[in-house]
């Protein structure tokens, strides 16, 4: 694939998952498939799960590495020590093949571009899985390993699921199938029972500053308050700091600082940034962080006290003002749920952006306490 051809394995402006070096924070899934891999119990289908962006990707393509660079041991007296990483050095041959993308032992699955109208389906449809079985059978001349990685299983659409149901029926003999899966509950249940599951959790804050420093891209904020908004996810981080979703949160919190009521030039003008044109993915992310931080000011009336790490400066005292008990935070935990369903309908049915920001704006400043 060409770097220009669209990639929905790839955060724009971050690299490639293959390209990343190092994965943070999951040493315990790590362990767990070098456990299985020196017992000589090497499952044929692997299930990593967990949250978007906590690395899922970079896991399966160091896995996809180290089986196409470590040879098999054969227990014999010369046999090399059983391998306590995955790691696998940047100039062997095999990374350097799945660097370029000329790895014939390897094959990646995504949504693919529809022929007839030139645009990413919204869906791994049933010709992405059934090409497996041309790539099968074009490696196995060679009698080595084979790698699949689906990038993410949860985009399959019914056929497709059926198709690689199939091939986990009568798997193909020496293949590895890696697949990604945020919400393994949607997958068919005999496509979860034929895999063996490595879960991957978020980062503390400590750890995600480890990463994002370590990403290659030059982020901007703070690590703390990125984990924060992230969940603990370093891609939802590296999106937001690409973004400027730091930045937009803190005008949100600036915004219902004067609540009950708001300052309406503010508000317009943040209406206007989410109308302009070419701003979609901008108005995605305004919404995702009202929700947040909904849910934020409904945690801290049912806890009784605000985050313990502020996203914004003077977020922890204005969640105490706007939500001082359990029933304010179920108010706000109920308008989080209204909001979010009008925001989905709105940019579905390609509603005014702006009139649907400050519609927003104009929700939670009826829901403030007076």
């Amino acid at each position: 694939m060409s770097d220009d051809a669209p990639q929905p394995d790839r955060l724009d402006g971050a690299q490639h998952p293959r390209d990343t070096p190092r994965l943070i924070g999951q040493g315990m899934a790590e362990a767990a498939f070098l456990d299985a891999f020196n017992a000589g119990k090497l499952h044929h289908a692997w299930l990593l799960t967990g949250p978007r962006g906590v690395g899922k990707a970079t896991l399966a393509w160091r896995i996809a590495k180290f089986l196409l660079a470590t040879p098999e041991n054969d227990g014999g007296m010369f046999a090399a020590p059983a391998p306590d990483t995955l790691d696998i050095a940047p100039d062997h041959p095999v990374a350097r093949r799945i660097a370029s993308g000329g790895e014939g032992a390897l094959k990646s699955v995504t949504r693919s571009v529809n022929p007839d109208t030139k645009r990413m389906r919204k869906q791994i449809v049933v010709d992405d899985i059934r090409a497996l079985n041309g790539f099968f059978q074009m490696s196995s001349a060679d009698g080595g390993r084979r790698v699949v990685i689906i990038d993410d299983a949860d985009e399959m659409n019914p056929n497709a699921a059926n198709a690689l149901l199939k091939m986990l029926e009568e798997p193909p003999a020496r293949a590895t199938l890696l697949l990604l899966s945020h919400q393994p509950s949607s997958l068919l249940p005999t496509i979860r029972s034929r895999c063996r599951t490595l879960r991957l959790h978020p980062l503390p804050p400590d750890l995600m500053a480890e990463a994002l420093g370590a990403s290659g891209v030059a982020f901007d904020g703070n690590p703390a308050a990125l984990a924060a908004l992230s969940g603990g996810s370093v891609g939802g981080a590296l999106r937001l700091s690409l973004m400027g979703g730091l930045q937009i949160y803190a005008e949100l919190i600036g915004l219902m600082s004067g609540l009950p009521r708001m300052d309406r030039a503010r508000t317009l003008k943040l209406a206007e940034a989410a109308a302009q044109r070419g701003a979609e993915e901008k108005l995605i992310l305004l919404f995702t962080l009202i929700d947040l931080l909904l849910s934020r000011l409904a945690r801290t009336g049912a806890t009784g006290s605000p985050p313990e790490i502020e996203a914004a400066e003077g977020e922890a005292a204005l969640m105490t003002r706007l939500s001082p008990d359990a029933a304010q935070g179920r108010s706000w935990a109920a308008l989080a749920q209204e909001v979010s369903v009008r925001a989905q309908h709105g940019m579905a049915v390609n509603l005014d952006p702006a009139a649907l920001v400050l519609d927003t704006l104009q929700k939670i400043g009826n829901c403030a306490p007076r």
